[in-house]
């Protein structure tokens, strides 16, 4: 790892101005060292508040997966210094966390002096600082880049998005990659902005037209129309509507009995159930028809289970993760529906425990039903950092299954 300083005599300006108002900030760099104390307090709630959460999809593209197998650590702070995340090569992240450069610690100047992310933010600017040229004595054996990330309409400064490792973390090309990602991130974030204008935050990610179902924890599904009316459905109707969705060419009524009903197909019963749905959709005035010969519905209805396979397929586990609030009709015993639950449920457990990363497993084991995921459980144990407070809850669970907790 090449980790000389470039000299007082050739430092950056930038890293010249950082070094005096760390002396005026801290005096002594004996005294430079991160503030850990709330680093693993409302972590979840730090991040879901992030103007990057929304978009962090972009930032997993562009910066987290290169990063990942390199020696390099990527990392995003918010606009007061604090490391909001903390990913890529896991063995330089588990050597990072001897200096504390976990997430949730604070690197602003105030507390560490000069280092990329504090000093890009202090500064305003991109700024690369090598080896010694770190206030800290702890971060002299690491180099790092870092590029401030603006609000794309008022241009006000949201955090630094920072790479950290050996000398690759500042080679010549490294800042106009990361300039050309935050430019990528900024673009996503004023979309999102004109997207989400009329309709919140947190609901600014644009769905396809027409009906959609929400059934994701929920025992009986809301039918939402395209003018943002909705109605709760019984669970039956939530079955039908969920199995004719999935089935968008239609099923014969054996097949249809044969995935609703746990004991056979059941064609007098099946035949009501549907009638009732008919009337049910006409009243709503969805607009959303149900046909026959084969069942099927007379447009495409959207479900928020498609949709966090969809996202998974895209390699966008982070939004499924996020959207993904529960099993689709957790209570129901139709198997067709069993069917469409473990296949949502399988398809972002393998994709969350294939990312490698703890918060995401994490964010798994607190979806309700999943905090018992043996497998999940022993790798987030394996993942989180031997000082996170958190082992200690996870070395517990396993013990109560009464599984090994491996890796402790």
């Amino acid at each position: 790892m090449d980790c000389t300083a470039r000299g007082t005599a050739r430092m950056p300006d930038v890293v010249a101005e950082s070094r005096e108002r760390s002396i005026r900030l801290l005096g002594s760099p004996e005294r430079a060292r991160p503030d850990v104390a709330d680093a693993e307090r409302d972590l979840a709630a730090l991040r879901a508040a992030h103007p990057l959460s929304e978009v962090y999809d972009v930032v997993d593209e562009l910066l987290v997966r290169p990063a990942t197998d390199t020696g390099l650590i990527l990392a995003v702070t918010d606009d007061a210094g604090r490391l909001v995340w903390v990913e890529g090569d896991r063995t330089a992240q588990r050597r990072a966390e001897e200096m504390a450069f976990v997430p949730g610690a604070d690197w602003s100047e105030a507390h560490v002096g000069t280092s990329a992310p504090g000093t890009a933010l202090a500064s305003g600017g991109d700024v690369q600082v090598v080896g010694e040229e770190h206030f800290a004595p702890s971060v002299h054996a690491w180099s790092c880049s870092a590029v401030p990330i603006r609000d794309p309409g008022t241009r006000r400064v949201l955090g630094a998005v920072d790479l950290t490792g050996d000398a690759a973390a500042v080679s010549p090309h490294t800042l106009p990659l990361l300039r050309a990602a935050v430019a990528a991130i900024e673009g996503a974030l004023a979309n999102r902005g004109r997207a989400g204008a009329s309709v919140g935050r947190r609901e600014s990610r644009v769905h396809p037209s027409g009906p959609r179902l929400r059934l994701l924890g929920r025992d009986s599904a809301l039918l939402e129309a395209d003018d943002g009316r909705t109605l709760e459905l019984s669970r039956r109707h939530s079955e039908i509507l969920l199995l004719l969705a999935a089935h968008p060419t239609g099923l014969s009524g054996p097949e249809l009995g044969v995935l609703l009903y746990a004991d056979g197909a059941r064609g007098v019963t099946l035949r009501a159930e549907l009638t009732r749905l008919r009337a049910v959709l006409a009243g709503f005035d969805a607009p959303l028809g149900l046909l026959s010969q084969p069942y099927r519905l007379d447009r495409s209805l959207v479900t928020d289970a498609a949709e966090v396979v969809r996202a998974v397929d895209r390699g966008k586990h982070r939004q499924a993760l996020r959207d993904y609030v529960g099993a689709p009709l957790p209570a129901s015993e139709a198997p067709g529906v069993e069917t469409i639950r473990e296949r949502t449920r399988s398809t972002l457990r393998e994709s969350v425990l294939g990312q490698g990363s703890a918060d995401a497993v994490l964010a798994y084991l607190e979806v309700p039903g999943h905090e018992d995921d043996m497998q999940a459980n022993r790798e987030a144990l394996r993942l989180l950092p031997m000082r996170s407070p958190k082992r200690a809850g996870i070395v517990a669970r396993l013990e109560s299954l009464g599984a090994d907790a491996e890796g402790r």
